[in-house]
């Protein structure tokens, strides 16, 4: 063969606009709807977890506080034993910058020394402790003494003289 044979004019080897035509390889990058897909996917996706992963964060602070006011109550229990007598505040005690998961600090109130309209109080507006109030305002920041209070309803608290920690709306 000749070397004219590589010059030569081969139709069926160039494009429409008769130009060679480039071999078809690998395709390289993603085209603009593939974008678009992924990056809804993606929304979606943390869409979805965000609601979960704050409900998660919530249940977890309010697992701390419950944890903190039982820890807060032994060591009045302890200070009760030693001492004949409840402590003053939490202060008395070594624990008066104890704040909760939300940043607050936590509010003890002796009940011999207490005004009874202070008092946290059930439904019935029955004490709910004898002997002293322990309690954790909640995420809002705000209470009431009577349980039923909208504002009182996320608080987290001690009551039945220990015998339930936990938030109020499960009281």
């Amino acid at each position: 063969m000749d070397s004219s044979f590589a010059t030569e004019w081969r139709p069926w080897a160039l494009g429409n606009s008769g130009t060679p035509r480039v071999a078809a390889g690998p395709r390289v990058g993603i085209t603009l709807i593939e974008l678009l897909t992924v990056m809804v996917i993606i929304g979606v996706l943390a869409g979805i977890a965000l609601p979960s992963y704050q409900g998660m964060r919530e249940r977890a602070q309010i697992a701390a506080a419950i944890s903190d006011i039982s820890s807060l109550q032994q060591e009045i229990t302890e200070f009760l034993l030693i001492n004949d007598r409840l402590p003053s505040s939490l202060a008395e005690i070594g624990l008066g910058a104890t704040r909760d998961p939300w940043g607050r600090p936590y509010r003890y109130a002796d009940h011999a020394v207490t005004p009874t309209g202070s008092k946290r109080k059930d439904r019935f507006l029955v004490p709910v402790n004898t002997d002293y109030d322990l309690y954790s305002v909640g995420p809002d920041g705000v209470t009431q003494a009577p349980f039923t209070a909208g504002e009182s309803r996320d608080d987290i608290v001690r009551a039945n003289n220990g015998g339930f920690v936990g938030p109020v709306a499960l009281f």
